[in-house]
């Protein structure tokens, strides 16, 4: 019996596994061995880990498969890139959707948030975190011709909105705030597929063409008047693009991936 291939789902901040199932769906549950777990803290598990990217990869590497095909989106996304260069041999490929390698911007990175937005969300969640929330996912329908259809499937995702700000979605901006992956990009040596939203209002096309630049084997897929959520209004064409990577990669055309 022919072994099926894990796909290891990892979601965005503030949400849930639940976020997934139109994509897995779409991509037909029963062609793949499923695992959607949540990032640390985003479910009813009240865990203290360091808010640092290593960390939160590290207490999600022991639930990974062998040869996994890692699928990230956003926060999700730098986690999968954390993971290929950290746990190799365990990560067979990687499918990013809403990815950069820095989400903040600096004089050498202009393709990230400004860095007084992204303070914003931080002070605001501290302070209001139900508000601070619902512009987050409306940030995320922006740009994106379903955007009404798409704020209430985010909002029915979304870890439940809380008076007092949760210590584990705090901990993620920090993440977010200080992750920077640049330096790291060279070492990921696994075949990548980006998947990203041309008009993305929180992570810039522009980042997802850098981070497809620089890794050594990777492709970009882009979809025209699509936000920074591909994986809900799009989720039959990601589910194209995943089926035909695993079609590609399963069959032994390296030269799809070339390494440069």
């Amino acid at each position: 019996m022919t072994r099926k291939t894990p796909l290891f789902f990892l979601h965005g901040w503030a949400m849930a596994p639940a976020v997934w199932q139109p994509l897995i769906a779409a991509l037909g549950a029963e062609n793949f061995e499923i695992h959607t777990p949540a990032l640390p803290g985003h479910d009813e598990n009240a865990i203290s880990i360091n808010p640092t990217l290593a960390a939160w990869a590290d207490a999600l590497a022991p639930a990974i498969p062998p040869t996994a095909t890692v699928i990230g989106w956003s926060l999700g996304a730098l986690l999968a890139l954390e993971l290929a260069r950290t746990r190799f041999e365990h990560v067979e490929r990687l499918i990013l959707l809403g990815v950069t390698p820095r989400f903040v911007s600096t004089s050498n990175w202009p393709h990230g948030l400004d860095a007084a937005v992204v303070a914003s969300f931080t002070d605001g969640y501290a302070s209001q975190p139900t508000q601070t929330l619902r512009r987050f996912l409306t940030l995320q329908t922006l740009g994106d011709a379903y955007r009404r259809q798409l704020l209430p499937q985010l909002e029915a995702a979304a870890v439940p909105h809380t008076t007092s700000p949760l210590p584990a979605l705090a901990d993620g901006l920090k993440i977010l705030t200080a992750s920077d992956l640049r330096p790291q990009l060279a070492k990921i040596r696994q075949p990548v597929h980006i998947i990203h939203g041309n008009d993305d209002a929180l992570m810039p096309i522009e980042a997802a063409r850098q981070l497809a630049a620089a890794l050594p084997r990777a492709r970009l897929t882009v979809f025209e008047h699509c936000g920074h959520a591909p994986l809900l209004s799009r989720a039959d064409e990601c589910a194209a693009v995943i089926g035909e990577v695993e079609e590609i990669l399963t069959g032994g055309c390296p030269a799809a991936y070339p390494a440069f």
